[in-house]
């Protein structure tokens, strides 16, 4: 099931033992374009804290209750690695992150979850007792290259370039919730069609200019405006995503035997 990012920040994140908080923001990598962490505000809680929660501990969303639960105590989360979400999270604190819960790393295999397609399925070993020893533990590793983190919050605001001029720009993002891939961008093209949002998935983006917050992506204005249009207040279903790529000649990413998305149509 496809989820929109605004949908999910309504929902209140519950611990084993009580609330604690709301996601006011997600941290995806620009490689795999998926969701790693959720940005939670702890409010009243725990004031002046945000904290990092990853989809490893994510179960199933309750809609109808508004709540997504998660695998942790209110205490674990209390007493995790203290992070500036304000600035960029290096590897370093993502070490530390994973160390002090005893997960297993994402970053260390050619599935989007390590070895295996999903984070509910990831090996969690012991973890350490205490962040002190999570920070030793990182510390104490060789040093990698920074991750690749980035804000949807920040991206849902860039311009987005079709090959042959704009088109509008990002105005939100659907997750897939049990991968937490980002399948599609949400591309309000309301400055030249009215009321008009397009798809848009990651995969057929040729290039992302962080340094000036332009999207260019391999397809015509007219393949664009002609495309199934997406409507965020209703339904999205499979029949529906199913439309969107055959006008574009896509193949499924859900389709049993997978093969690379090449070739477009303008």
């Amino acid at each position: 099931m496809l989820r929109s990012i605004k949908d999910l920040e309504k929902l209140a994140i519950r611990a084993t033992d009580g609330t604690i908080g709301h996601a006011l923001d997600f941290f995806f990598d620009d490689e795999g374009w998926t969701i790693r962490y959720l940005v939670v505000d702890t409010g009243i809680w725990l004031p002046r804290r945000k904290v990092l929660i990853s989809p490893i501990a994510i179960g199933r969303p309750d809609w109808a209750q508004q709540v997504l639960p998660v695998a942790v105590t209110k205490e674990q989360v209390k007493a995790s690695p203290d992070i500036d979400t304000e600035k960029p999270v290096s590897r370093q604190h993502e070490m530390s992150y994973m160390a002090y819960y005893g997960y297993q790393d994402y970053w260390s295999g050619n599935a989007p979850w390590a070895a295996v397609p999903y984070p509910s399925l990831t090996t969690q070993v012991a973890p350490d007792p205490g962040p002190a020893s999570a920070l030793r533990t990182a510390a104490m590793q060789p040093k990698e290259a920074d991750p690749h983190l980035r804000s949807c919050n920040v991206v849902m605001t860039y311009n987005v370039e079709a090959s042959d001029g704009e088109i509008g720009h990002v105005d939100g993002m659907l997750v897939d919730e049990e991968t937490w891939a980002v399948r599609y961008l949400i591309v309000n093209t309301s400055n030249w069609w009215l009321g008009h949002y397009a798809l848009i998935a990651p995969q057929w983006i040729d290039e992302v200019r962080w340094s000036d917050a332009t999207v260019s992506v391999n397809l015509t204005r007219q393949a664009v405006k002609d495309a199934p249009r997406y409507d965020p207040a209703d339904p999205f279903d499979r029949d529906q995503e199913l439309g969107i790529r055959e006008h574009y000649g896509r193949p499924a990413y859900w389709a049993k035997d997978k093969q690379p998305e090449a070739g477009t149509r303008t």
